[in-house]
């Protein structure tokens, strides 16, 4: 079992092709670079193995910078609203940020991504973007 996080870059979705090739999302490739780089890291300071068959699940937190208008202005400046959600219910779609962590932990955390049989994921507004992701072999 090990948590990996990466902090200070919003998570980048996975999702639609150029038509003539490659990620139509110019920020997915770094961003999966440096999610794989964080988990290289943080198995190597768990002392956690590549998990090389078997169910794995997950549960994921995607971190998201909160808009101006989730603070007040004036007086309030930089308050948070008590009407400010928590959870962001826009975009980008859960499952294509879920597919970019598959592909960026695939060789760093199991050995691919068809071994992912559980997710438990939630979209945040927080403090700083990023992702925190706990990856575990299931036992049957």
């Amino acid at each position: 079992m090990s948590v990996i996080t990466l902090w200070g870059t919003t998570p980048a979705p996975q999702g639609s092709k150029n038509p003539w090739g490659g990620e139509a999302n110019k920020n997915l490739a770094p961003w999966r670079e440096a999610l794989a780089a964080a988990g290289v890291e943080q198995m190597a300071q768990d002392e956690a193995e590549l998990i090389p068959s078997g169910p794995v699940g997950m549960e994921v937190a995607f971190f998201f910078p909160r808009p101006a208008a989730h603070y007040g202005t004036g007086k309030n400046a930089g308050v948070l609203k008590d009407t400010a959600p928590n959870h962001k219910a826009s975009k980008p779609d859960l499952d294509k940020l879920m597919r970019a962590i598959g592909d960026a932990l695939t060789g760093v955390a199991f050995r691919d991504d068809s071994q992912i049989a559980k997710v438990e994921m939630v979209k945040l507004y927080g403090e700083k973007p990023g992702v925190s992701v706990l990856v575990y072999a299931l036992v049957s």
